[in-house]
């Protein structure tokens, strides 16, 4: 190329950098990664976006785009999300966001809306940290036997344990200590009781020895003063002793009245020679009130009651006897035949939930031979009278039962 031909190159590349491979002054061009350059028109964050060369306003919440503004500072059209999605800030999306599903170990905290998403959190017995990725839920810890609990499982955080601190040597000590002195003072008192006695015992028999009189008068005292007070008996109007004896009655168990039934026989054999304890001098006595007819109430609680609805009736009836008082608690099911360890397995529950799950324990293994007049008779042997009247009282109220009198009838 000649002289000239230079020349002429260099004027025709100085006249066309303006044209386009520079940039004019005022337009503010940015160059991009890949050469080209568009305006930088600045659009506010979270408000707007950049479309089309212009800022459009940004879609509220619960909506998603569906055309861009053609002027600036105008918002596009927008709609609204379908059920099952949703946008929580404002945006631009052409489309929503899909709501999460909560696993099949998980619930529902809140459900998916057009502004928020779903909220799931681990069902009970379960928990999943929140710094970690829930991918499933994990089951909660149990403190151990030599542990105590700190703090209970929550959704998003694990049962806390503490060791329990064992007892120091010094407290141990003085434990035994304390034990071995309370022995020690209990052998001796009933030693001092037993030499007490066996003192007492010599001396009369050697004042018996040396004084035999004083004992022959002694007993004719004792002889004489039962005399006297069993003539006072009998002197008393006779609704006056029946009513303290019906008492007594009432106080005693079954088998104290079989024993005294049983030492009146003895005494009326033993005594039929003399003719001074007939029958009609004899005092009206507890054993003898026991023969008479029991008054009517103890008949119509030992009259047979017959279920309406088979087991249904029984387990109807369970919450009667929620009234049991909470001492008798354990002696009423050791009666029925319920294990102590069965008894302090349900020692976490409510007063009503430990009634109920003791007895249904005790009517799955009695089977068809339960009977809610076992439980009335278990009830009378522990005293609990009052408690027995108001469960038979409910639950023949409730029509759960019937003697068996009046079903013979229905059946006539």
């Amino acid at each position: 190329m000649s002289f000239a031909g230079c020349v002429v190159a260099s004027i025709l590349i100085w006249l066309l950098k303006p044209m386009g491979a520079l940039p004019r002054p005022g337009l503010n061009l940015v160059e991009t990664q890949g050469g080209r350059t568009r305006r930088d028109i600045p659009c506010k964050i979270d408000h707007e976006y950049f479309s089309n060369g212009i800022c459009c306003l940004s879609c509220p919440a619960g909506t998603h785009l569906t055309l861009s503004c053609t002027k600036p500072g105008e918002k596009g059209k927008c709609e609204e999300c379908q059920d099952g999605t949703y946008t929580e800030h404002s945006n631009h999306l052409r489309l929503c966001l899909k709501c999460t599903k909560c696993r099949t170990d998980q619930e529902i905290v809140r459900p998916c809306t057009g502004t928020q998403n779903t909220e799931c959190q681990c069902k009970q017995g379960g928990f999943c940290a929140p710094e970690q990725a829930c991918e499933m839920c994990r089951k909660c810890s149990r403190c151990k036997i030599d542990e105590v609990k700190v703090r209970n499982c929550t959704a998003t955080s694990n049962t806390e344990c503490k060791k329990i601190q064992p007892p120091s040597k010094s407290s141990t000590g003085n434990v035994v200590i304390v034990s071995v002195v309370a022995v020690v003072l209990f052998i001796a008192g009933l030693l001092i009781v037993i030499v007490v006695v066996v003192k007492r015992k010599r001396d009369r028999r050697r004042d018996s020895q040396r004084h035999p009189s004083n004992v022959l008068k002694d007993e004719q005292m004792d002889a004489l003063s039962s005399e006297e007070k069993r003539s006072r008996e009998n002197k008393q109007p006779r609704h006056l002793r029946l009513n303290h004896y019906q008492q007594a009655v009432r106080s005693m168990s079954p088998a104290c009245m079989e024993v005294e039934r049983e030492e009146l026989c003895n005494s009326l054999s033993s005594s039929a020679s003399n003719s001074q304890h007939s029958l009609t001098n004899l005092p009206y006595t507890l054993a003898h009130y026991s023969l008479a007819a029991p008054p009517q109430r103890e008949t119509e609680l030992f009259q047979r009651l017959v279920p309406v609805n088979g087991e249904a009736s029984l387990r109807s009836c369970f919450e009667y006897f929620e009234d049991l008082d909470v001492d008798y608690h354990k002696r009423f099911f050791r009666s029925l035949g319920i294990h102590d360890n069965t008894i302090k397995s349900k020692h976490s529950l409510q007063h009503e939930d430990r009634i109920h799950s003791l007895l249904n324990i005790w009517m799955e293994r009695e089977g068809k031979a339960a009977s809610l007049n076992d439980l009335l008779k278990t009830l009378l042997d522990l005293n609990q009278r009052l408690t027995a009247d108001k469960v038979k009282d409910q639950a023949i109220a409730k029509g759960h039962y019937v003697y068996v009198s009046d079903r013979e009838e229905r059946e006539k």
